[in-house]
């Protein structure tokens, strides 16, 4: 019963495919105010329905609050839009007139979009429109539990593309997804390019492919309340991040490193905020709930209620707890609070020096968030940029939101939900993955340098200069013998002043 459901998932995947191709190539000839009127009318329909969208994600999941996913559906609507609305995608988009190189945009083609549970409506919404602002057809695979409402944002988008001129089926997806049916999806000949947001087994995946492909790995970020930092301004806005849409977003806090010095103002900011900071044998008890196997996330706590969580470990805590917070000192996949946990839930590191608070950052980052993303509260802008330096990651946010600040909410950072890791985390890129990601660009240049091309020197051919030679020495042998009075005669006189001049000869 099994394989005839992904028998099923399977064809409907290649017919999304074929119907993707088909209207993608008449999307060929859309001009760019046709292609920008299709892009607004979808940011608008998509933008109208991020409340109802929002509802059915947490329905469906289970997952994280509905008004904080209405949020991410904006920015992922309406954010998103504003950011590439004015962006060239067709044709002729640059012209450098002095070194005369003009710049053409043209597609991938179909893109694959793979979609996590976690941001299952956003990532939707937004992979749709930065494919259709590039010309590009999408096809969707929806993660299995959070598919109804991704495929209720791809109708949505789809049908606000139709309705401004759109061909059909340039926004595709799977209605029963199976892994069977993604595998084949980012391997199938008519795929062009991959956007992969998921776990790292599923970037990998894309990446071993044979396809171009944006994946975006795994953040587990620390953030280091420094000592000149504003502490109470600090960790207002950490627990605001942390609890936003109960730590679903892949760029959220996950440790905190404190100096030594200002340990106990953090402690105690961290409880006037709805923090509650767990005992040992409290610790202890939660950790087999984040962790049941070393190094396995549990996934019954993603994106789950501090509550709810510390319910599921037989803790009470005050119903106003926001996050839970233990203390910690060791890092690795067996230490369940240093790991990344999408939920509510903190470990907290003090360090005795900066060069200890580095260390700790270096040592989670490593663990499993290289390339990701780094928080940093300070007031030393030395510091900001030393850390920003030194550590391997793609993003850095400083004095602000990390959750939503990296997907460029607060900051200038350009508007995305797939946030690329670069080479630290073995990535193509280390950019907020946008429209610009989904166009290949053609360049014809003039030429403009006269160039100095020195000719080559005539070269005598081996046989035409043994016998420029030997007609030299038969010239040599004439003039010697002229020299020679006719009665003076002497055979081997004449050999020895003909060898001497030949000496001569091959001496010069």
């Amino acid at each position: 019963m099994q394989l005839d459901k992904d028998l099923q998932s399977i064809q409907e995947m290649r017919d999304a495919v074929s119907r993707a191709k088909e209207a993608q190539q008449k999307y060929l000839s859309f001009s760019q105010e046709q292609v920008d009127d299709i892009v607004k009318q979808v940011a608008e329909a998509a933008y109208a329905k991020s409340l109802e969208l929002a509802r059915m994600a947490v329905e469906e999941t289970g997952m994280g609050l509905v008004e904080h996913k209405k949020i991410k559906n904006e920015v992922g609507s309406r954010d998103v839009y504003e950011s590439i609305k004015d962006e060239k995608t067709v044709g002729i988009i640059g012209e450098d007139r002095v070194k005369k190189v003009t710049e053409i945009a043209y597609p991938f083609g179909v893109v694959a979009g793979i979609i996590p549970t976690t941001n299952p409506t956003s990532t939707a919404i937004f992979k749709t429109l930065i494919s259709l602002k590039t010309r590009n057809a999408i096809v969707v695979s929806p993660h299995p539990r959070a598919v109804n409402c991704t495929v209720e944002a791809l109708k949505i988008c789809h049908e606000a593309a139709i309705q401004a001129g759109a061909p059909e089926g340039l926004v595709g997806w799977i209605s029963k997804p199976s892994m069977a049916a993604t595998n084949e999806l980012i391997k199938h000949r008519d795929i062009d390019v991959i956007l992969a947001t998921g776990g790292g087994g599923l970037v990998r995946a894309a990446y071993s492919s044979g396809k171009p492909a944006y994946g975006v790995g795994p953040g587990n970020v620390p953030v280091y309340i420094e000592k000149s930092a504003k502490v109470s301004q600090a960790v207002s806005m950490i627990v605001d991040s942390k609890s936003f849409d109960n730590g679903t977003i892949c760029a959220t806090e996950q440790a905190i490193v404190v100096d030594r010095n200002i340990q106990q103002m953090v402690m105690r900011e961290l409880r006037n905020n709805g923090g509650y900071i767990l005992n040992e044998e409290e610790k202890a008890v939660m950790e087999k709930i984040i962790s049941p196997a070393p190094g396995k996330l549990n996934p019954h706590i993603v994106g789950q209620h501090a509550v709810k969580i510390a319910g599921m470990a037989g803790i009470t805590v005050p119903e106003d707890t926001r996050v839970l917070i233990a203390e910690e000192t060791r890092i690795g996949k067996h230490i369940p609070f240093s790991i990344e946990k999408l939920s509510p839930i903190f470990a907290l590191y003090t360090a005795d020096s900066y060069q200890e608070a580095k260390e700790y950052c270096l040592k989670l980052l490593n663990l499993g968030g290289r390339g990701h993303s780094l928080s940093l509260h300070t007031s030393n802008d030395d510091v900001a940029k030393e850390m920003a330096i030194e550590m391997p990651v793609s993003r850095m946010m400083v004095n602000t939101l990390s959750s939503i600040g990296a997907v460029g909410a607060t900051t200038g950072l350009k508007p995305s939900l797939t946030l690329g890791c670069g080479s630290f985390g073995g990535n193509i890129t280390s950019d907020n993955v946008s429209a610009r990601h989904l166009i290949n660009i053609k360049r014809m240049a003039y030429g403009i340098k006269e160039p100095s091309i020195p000719k080559a020197s005539p070269s005598v051919p081996a046989k035409a200069k043994d016998a420029k030679e030997n007609q030299e020495v038969e010239e040599i042998v004439e003039q010697v013998l002229k020299q020679v009075p006719q009665n003076e005669m002497n055979p081997e006189k004449i050999t020895e002043m003909v060898n001497q001049v030949i000496k001569q000869y091959q001496l010069h």
